[in-house]
């Protein structure tokens, strides 16, 4: 197939990176309108992004390995690299064009998992309280004593645990956003 196979697959790479900004940028604004229920849905849709985009980075990864050594580069070139040595034609300039793209949209998701591990961490009290990574098991942030850790019990606290819980899932989601393979692609890294 050649690059019209590599071009095709970095497309879909691009639509799997707009969709997962899209889904970071949904549970962002969940986590600043307070929506802390919600949170297990959008930690969801963005864990199901990122299983997708794994599997197109590795369709991606063969590709451009193969592309790169039919055209006399290491296996491992990066995009930057397939593209000096494409054939002549409209393959260099796409393939440069994939690869603005693909940094711009990297740099965006960067971005906003960032904002979103900073608006997580800030947990349900906001400011008031300390930061969820420094609660322990089994304590939760009670809501008519702001900064003060209690042990769960009643209705309410059974509610506040759901709501870390579904904080700790975006947050372990939202840490999983970083995509090296990617980077190292693009020749960032």
């Amino acid at each position: 197939m050649g690059a019209d196979e590599l071009s095709a697959l970095l497309w879909r790479e691009r639509r799997q990176l707009e969709l997962l900004l899209y889904r970071l940028e949904t549970q962002l604004l969940h986590v600043r309108a307070g929506n802390w229920h919600w949170l297990k849905f959008a930690a969801g849709d963005v864990e199901k992004v990122l299983e997708n985009l794994r599997f197109d980075t590795l369709s991606r990864n063969i590709e451009s390995s193969a592309r790169a050594i039919e055209w006399r580069l290491p296996a491992n070139a990066t995009l930057p690299m397939i593209a000096s040595v494409a054939p002549p034609g409209i393959w260099p300039e796409l393939l440069q064009e994939h690869h603005r793209e693909l940094v711009l949209l990297l740099k965006q998701v960067e971005t906003t998992a960032a904002a979103n591990l900073e608006s997580l961490l800030m947990g349900p009290q906001g400011a008031r309280n300390p930061p969820l990574d420094s609660v322990q098991p089994g304590d939760i942030m009670a809501p008519s004593a702001p900064g003060a850790i209690v042990q769960a019990g009643t209705v309410d606290d059974v509610m506040l645990l759901a709501e870390n819980a579904n904080i700790e899932r975006a947050l372990a989601v939202t840490r999983d956003c970083s995509l090296p393979l990617l980077s190292e692609f693009l020749g960032l890294e």
